[in-house]
């Protein structure tokens, strides 16, 4: 599938893009992350929502992985720190999935994050021309709806939304300083704890209610603390009978009569 993006100013830059799967034989660039907290923010992510039940087989969530389109004949290939697509074609039988081409395999993918790091700010790039920023790319090219760059040192997160004119706009977030990412169902916004032996700030999701979505240390805390209370209620249960059997005997009843 060809499709022709033009942007609505004087410039009328054109991009001749092609969705097409990449073949078996290209080459990915072969980055490594930048730094160790990168690969446990994006696990963080993807853990609370596995608990949830919310990821379905349909979806594609991953990190580290490339996105492609072929861009006035040249491919450009992406590689976002998380990214999230609702719905992709099953893959081929016995074939691992290692890109994603949005229409040749399934949906624009809904929102893409990228966590920022002390190189040169290319997650702000909007380079227009090959290999294009990444701005320029999510924006422009693949058309993702929510772009998300989170700062982990400073806790900031800014969520940009595509408008009708094709461009992002910053979101502001709510009275609970979160924002609503409408295509999950779900609202983000930032954490400061301990996790995998990191401290820090967090990108975290709370349901439409208000209520967090727990990683699994979380869980286990939260059954050993409902099973402790449950314990201690039903040692104040018995510490009242043997009250009530104790006061029973002592007006000279036998409580086993009774």
């Amino acid at each position: 599938m060809t499709q022709t993006l033009s942007k609505p100013n004087a410039t009328r830059l054109q991009y001749i893009v092609t969705w097409e799967k990449l073949p078996d034989d290209f080459k990915l660039p072969d980055e490594p992350v930048e730094n160790i907290d990168q690969p446990l923010l994006a696990a963080a992510l993807r853990e609370a929502l596995d608990l949830a039940g919310f990821i379905l087989a349909s979806m594609l969530i991953a990190s580290n992985f490339g996105l492609c389109a072929k861009v006035n004949d040249k491919t450009v290939v992406k590689a976002p720190d998380w990214v999230y697509v609702p719905s992709v074609l099953p893959a081929e039988p016995g074939e691992v999935r290692r890109s994603y081409t949005r229409n040749a395999e399934g949906e624009v993918p809904a929102v893409v994050m990228e966590f920022l790091s002390d190189t040169d700010g290319s997650e702000y790039s909007n380079k227009p021309t090959y290999p294009y920023g990444k701005w320029r790319f999510y924006e422009r090219i693949l058309q993702v709806p929510i772009y998300v760059i989170f700062e982990p040192k400073s806790g900031v997160v800014e969520v940009y939304r595509l408008s009708t004119s094709g461009e992002y706009e910053l979101q502001e977030p709510d009275a609970n300083q979160r924002f609503w990412i409408e295509s999950m169902g779900l609202f983000l916004g930032v954490w400061e704890g301990e996790k995998s032996q990191r401290t820090g700030y967090w990108l975290r999701w709370w349901d439409e209610n208000g209520n967090l979505l727990l990683w699994g240390a979380e869980r286990v805390e939260q059954e050993r603390q409902r099973a402790e209370e449950e314990r201690q209620r039903a040692e104040e249960e018995r510490q009242r009978a043997d009250r009530l059997m104790a006061y029973l005997r002592s007006q000279g009843i036998d409580p086993d009569g009774i």
